[in-house]
């Protein structure tokens, strides 16, 4: 295994994503490698310092009041003197119901927005790396007809890679992970700013389940940068960048037709 190959897996290897035969072998190569080591310690602190800069989600106000209100019988009943009757067990028993109608309101109330926040926040993270890393490209090309072809038989689907859109200009791609799964990085640059495209299998993606595969996609917004998510038959594409959110909102509307008619 050379070091090129290695660095392509190092994301993976870092990420805890990688077979543990492949593992090892990663592992032997590192240990004789001090260029490659130092590529693996730089994944490890950016992953470091990309985490640190996410906020953590909290539970909404809503969620929080209403674990207050049903756990409130159950602390009284625990302060009050004991009875006869096993109170520990009908405790316990309430307790249980609490918690069980908890997980219910959590469902309804609480799950879904959490779930979307945590997507956006990796969509985000995913953005970041790419704009810290010092090879941000597997393949830099301005063009689609170079691009596209260059992630066959890196992927198990097959992008749409669309190409310049007046000041958006193509600029390269990469093979990177979405949740659990592998997923194409396209980079695009806007004036100072950068865009990034990623696509990946839509189907089980915690916060995505809501994201149409028709009409116009929903907008997120994380700590000053703006996700654009649309899904086109079985894939899923966030568009992520710093612009401001209605110009990236216009770059996805013209670039979510584009991806769903390319994948009829």
């Amino acid at each position: 295994m050379d070091c090129a190959n290695v660095r392509e897996q190092l994301r993976d290897l870092v990420r805890g994503r990688t077979a543990p035969a492949e593992a090892s072998e990663l592992r032997r190569h590192l240990s004789s490698c001090d260029a490659c080591r130092h590529e693996e310690a730089a994944e490890r602190l950016l992953d470091e310092a990309l985490a640190a800069r996410l906020p953590r989600p909290e539970a909404p106000p809503s969620l929080r009041r209403e674990i207050a209100r049903r756990f409130e019988p159950v602390r009284e009943e625990a302060a009050a003197p004991p009875r006869p009757r096993r109170p520990a067990a009908r405790i316990a028993l309430a307790s249980a119901a609490a918690v069980a109608a908890l997980g219910f309101a959590a469902g309804r109330a609480g799950q879904e927005p959490v779930a979307g926040a945590r997507l956006a926040d990796e969509l985000v993270t995913d953005h970041l790396r790419t704009l810290a890393s010092t090879h941000p490209y597997d393949v830099e090309s301005t063009s689609s007809h170079e691009v596209k072809p260059w992630f066959e038989g890196r992927l198990d689907f097959a992008p749409v890679v669309p190409g310049d859109r007046g000041e958006l200009r193509l600029l390269g791609g990469a093979v990177g992970y979405v949740a659990d799964r592998k997923a194409a990085v396209i980079s695009y640059g806007i004036r100072r700013h950068r865009v990034t495209l990623l696509v990946f299998p839509r189907g089980g993606v915690l916060g995505f389940e809501n994201v149409p595969a028709a009409g116009a996609p929903i907008r997120v917004e994380r700590r000053g940068i703006t996700v654009a998510l649309w899904g086109a038959s079985d894939l899923g594409y966030a568009l992520v960048s710093d612009v401001s959110p209605d110009e990236l909102g216009r770059f996805a509307d013209e670039l979510a037709p584009e991806t769903r008619r390319s994948s009829r």
